[in-house]
């Protein structure tokens, strides 16, 4: 069983490829590295109530550095996840009011 720390300094390494990925508008790479993310933290959730160890003040230290790194790469995922989304949003929601159109006035048309 992996430490804790060592969970978090893989989460760290994910969390920096996701922001490459982010970039690279590779949305697919995203997903399947998020989902990566999302298993080293259920795996920290499963081992932090089975082993409580003690970090000592470097350990602890580095900890509180990684996940304000992975706060930071969050931050910068989300200023380029964004706009994509809005820009599905809004397609995704044209698309909708096309159909309602299409299905109310369908019977008139050409």
């Amino acid at each position: 069983m992996a430490s804790p720390l060592s969970l978090f300094e893989s989460m760290s390494v994910v969390s920096a490829t996701m922001v490459e990925a982010a970039q690279a508008n590779d949305w697919d790479r995203l997903v399947t590295l998020e989902r990566e993310m999302a298993a080293l933290r259920d795996e920290i959730m499963r081992t932090a109530g089975a082993s409580r160890e003690d970090l000592g003040n470097a350990e602890a230290a580095r900890k509180a550095e990684l996940i304000a790194t992975m706060l930071e790469n969050d931050a910068e995922i989300r200023r380029h996840v964004e706009p994509w989304l809005a820009s599905v949003r809004k397609l995704l929601s044209g698309n909708a009011r096309d159909r309602a159109v299409r299905a109310a006035y369908g019977a008139f048309g050409p």
